[in-house]
């Protein structure tokens, strides 16, 4: 999909470093490594549905309705 070299990689990298400052850096990191992993996870649930919901229908409670009578 995408090749990036090594050059093209260090140069991201101190992008990143100058917008985000060395502090924010592993944070960056960290939310852009769980949205990954969400969005690889919600891809393969689409894909491969580990549990179906059950359907379930609702039943009105007659015992309240009876007792006010």
């Amino acid at each position: 999909m995408f090749s990036f070299s090594m050059p093209e990689l260090v140069l991201i990298l101190v992008i990143a470093l100058v917008v985000f400052g060395p502090g924010k850096l592993p944070e960056v990191g960290k939310a852009i490594g769980k949205g990954i992993q969400e969005f690889r996870r919600a891809s393969t649930d689409i894909v491969n549905p580990k549990d179906e919901p059950s359907k379930v229908e609702a039943t009105p409670d007659n015992k309240q309705s009876d007792e006010k009578k």
